[in-house]
């Protein structure tokens, strides 16, 4: 039998820790994940500030928790829901490969190719000093930018694929900023589900 995991490819970037898993979710699974999501969360679009303007985030969100506590960031506040089955499915896979529990899982829905992430670290307080941040793309494949905060001449671009994981662990947030860039390209929609630790 094919191991999935033994599918990795290791990033090799100083101060930092990154491993990307492209067949982490078998197709058929992830075809269903992708499906089950998409009809079934309750998505939401929050307003968010950035140098003092307030505007619609260009995605949509939902937060789900084993521990009930909200999580912060950009001037949002948002309150989880309850970890569904197959949330807590993938988690538990997750958790095999980067041996770490998690208590929290922020999903996003890139609608097309205006929907993004901007230029940030997942670095909130209470994330933990070294957070662990392991990301599921569902869907659309995305190209995920690294670029290193002092060294400005170190930049990594990486294709997210369907069921694909990417593993961020140690100080990688302290060091890099990452973000999902808009795409002038007609492209269909990605569910992204970010796996953390609230402490």
């Amino acid at each position: 039998m094919h191991n999935l995991f033994s599918d990795f490819h290791q990033l090799v970037l100083p101060d930092a820790d990154v491993t990307y898993y492209p067949n982490f979710l078998d197709l058929i699974k992830a075809d269903s994940y992708f499906e089950e999501f998409k009809n079934t969360i309750p998505w939401q679009q929050d307003d968010i500030k950035v140098f003092g303007k307030i505007y619609a985030q260009p995605r949509l969100t939902a937060l789900y928790s084993t521990n009930g506590k909200p999580y912060s960031y950009s001037n949002i506040t948002m309150q989880p829901h309850n970890f569904t089955k197959e949330l807590l499915d993938i988690k538990e896979k997750i958790e095999v490969v980067s041996k770490n529990s998690f208590t929290t899982c922020l999903l996003n829905l890139y609608r097309d190719g205006k929907d993004s992430n901007g230029w940030h670290a997942d670095n909130e307080k209470e994330l933990g000093e070294n957070p662990v941040i392991a990301s599921i793309t569902l869907g659309q494949e995305r190209y995920f930018h690294l670029k290193h905060r002092t060294q400005k001449e170190l930049k990594y671009k990486l294709l997210l694929e369907h069921g694909s994981l990417l593993l961020m662990k140690g100080t990688t947030q302290h060091h890099w900023l990452h973000q999902i860039p808009k795409t002038a390209k007609p492209i269909s929609e990605r569910i992204n589900l970010t796996y953390r630790v609230l402490t």
